[in-house]
């Protein structure tokens, strides 16, 4: 088995302009990551969507498909492959009616029970579960499911899960073991 990797953008954590964070996609694009998940907060409309269309253009050739975080709109204007939920967004059923045909939708999910709600929905094609393992992006004493959590996620869900939270590349086989589909991670890649 070949685990997916999504490569979630943050660049204002690193410093990084948007030029330097589309020097690393290019560079992850190279390297075979298969999806760009740009979650950029801190960027206004316009923005975002013009930094979206210059990394859809920047993975132009190459087998990585771009998913926007929690912005259809956006994913759609600036000509992306998809759209990832956040735990909190409305259903997933909602949003993919709006999203043109072979659009990927993704959620993430932080419990059994969001799991759970995911998957009677219907409308996901994968999973992303976490925090697994600590991560330098979520505050001292933040929860983590670890490997059993992750395990027992991965056996709960009838669809793919993506592991996030503290994944780096000494992680990646036991992330396999537990029986998820791939990882995301942001560290690692910026």
């Amino acid at each position: 088995m070949s685990l997916r990797s999504h490569f979630v953008t943050g660049r204002a954590r690193f410093g990084l302009s948007p030029a330097d964070l589309i020097e690393r996609v290019v560079r992850a694009a190279g390297r075979g990551v298969d999806i760009v998940q740009v979650r950029e907060h801190d960027l206004d409309d316009r923005s975002l969507v013009v930094l979206v269309e210059q990394i859809v253009v920047a993975v132009n050739g190459t087998a990585t498909r771009v998913l926007v975080n929690d912005r259809a709109d956006v994913a759609i204007a600036a000509g992306a492959h998809g759209v990832h939920l956040r735990g909190d967004s409305p259903p997933a059923s909602r949003v993919r009616a709006i999203l043109p045909p072979g659009f990927l939708l993704g959620r993430s999910v932080h419990s059994f029970d969001g799991i759970d709600a995911a998957a009677a929905d219907g409308a996901c094609d994968y999973l992303m579960f976490g925090t697994v393992f600590p991560s330098a992006g979520k505050p001292p004493g933040h929860p983590v499911a670890g490997l059993e959590g992750l395990r027992e996620a991965c056996r709960r869900s009838p669809l793919p899960v993506i592991a996030i939270g503290g994944i780096d590349e000494t992680r990646i086989a036991d992330i396999e073991r537990a029986g998820a589909a791939g990882f995301a991670a942001i560290a690692m890649f910026m």
